[in-house]
């Protein structure tokens, strides 16, 4: 669907995009993570032709649009600030693209009104400003105009960023429910890792203009490529050497320079212990609450790692507590130092 072949963006003597090759098939929701600064947004823009790169290959459905006008590239835009006109009405806003393309008023209204009832936008609210409506519905207008032309593709970068929390969740779930309606290829900017994992067919993490790694969000949170992406997504505990240096001892093959990860919910608390695995005596030091899931700090000798049980109400463990912990070879990310 859309291919990127080494490109290679620079903008003076900084490389932003250092051979970035992508490959985001028919019908997918491909989302580019990664913290700010690391090239995701430099990248959308590559795609959406508002950055021509120095070198490399742009390609939608096997056709070079490298060098092809913004406007003739059938890929539908929703900004993070939504680019909306405060002083048009809602319909306005939405039949924008569709005057800038001469349709007759007749077909005008008809895709206009069609799209307002799949994005959940009612007359009334068509015919108000934009300036009126809430940023959860602002939004749904920024997404109508960009699927109102029917493009092939909509790129989305960091639509949710400016609502609060319960909104932004809320969104997140119609945002993907609207993608799978319709079916379009959607490529998506976001710095959030829950928002990424949650959204996402696949997705492509950056740091500083290359991709780590690319994959389903199953591999890139529990099969980590690199010890940035195991870092970068989610919480995780990084096994010191007292810890390493008792898995050793139990045969686990790991080697003592290697840096040992170990995902949170991975950490077992106070359960029957299993072939292999290493038990060790722990005593919790604080927790948080978090409603759905508690998360322990708990002290193992020199170390303090960090454990997610679920919440049943009942058996909630207190500061002071003593506590087993549980470590299983399969369980741990492992990297060499980077030199």
């Amino acid at each position: 669907m859309i291919e990127l072949h080494d490109i290679v963006v620079k903008f003076g003597e900084f490389t932003a995009l250092n051979n970035i090759n992508v490959h985001v098939k028919e019908g997918e929701f491909f989302t580019f993570l990664g913290p700010s600064g690391c090239g995701k947004t430099t990248t959308l823009r590559t795609i959406t032709g508002f950055i021509r790169p120095e070198s490399g290959i742009v390609s939608m459905r096997g056709r070079d649009i490298t060098r092809v006008p913004i406007e003739e590239r059938s890929i539908g835009i929703v900004f993070q600030s939504y680019a909306l006109f405060p002083s048009m009405t809602v319909r306005d806003n939405i039949a924008f693209g569709l005057k800038i393309k001469k349709l007759k008023r007749p077909e005008i209204e008809r895709k206009v009104n069609a799209i307002a009832q799949k994005v959940e936008l009612s007359q009334e609210q068509l015919g108000k400003a934009v300036s009126q409506l809430s940023g959860g519905q602002q939004q749904r207008v920024a997404i109508a105009r960009a699927l109102v032309t029917e493009p092939a593709v909509i790129c989305m970068d960091e639509p949710l960023s400016n609502l609060d929390a319960k909104l932004r969740v809320q969104l997140r779930n119609e945002l993907k429910k609207m993608q799978k309606d319709f079916g379009i290829t959607t490529i998506y900017v976001t710095h959030d890792q829950e928002e990424a994992l949650t959204l996402s067919d696949r997705i492509a993490v950056f740091n500083n203009g290359y991709i780590e790694q690319t994959g389903t969000p199953n591999e890139v949170y529990n099969h980590s490529a690199t010890e940035f992406v195991c870092n970068f997504i989610g919480d995780i505990n990084r096994l010191e050497s007292g810890i390493v240096a008792e898995l050793i001892a139990r045969g686990v093959p790991i080697a003592s320079e290697d840096h040992h990860f170990l995902r949170l919910e991975r950490l077992r608390l106070n359960q029957p212990p299993m072939d292999g695995e290493l038990v060790l005596d722990g005593v919790i030091e604080s927790r948080e609450y978090y409603g759905l899931y508690i998360k322990y700090y708990l002290r193992a000798g020199a170390q303090v790692l960090k454990a997610i049980e679920k919440n049943d109400g009942v058996n909630i463990y207190e500061p002071g507590q003593s506590v087993k912990l549980g470590i299983l070879a399969k369980d741990l990310m492992s990297y060499a130092p980077q030199a």
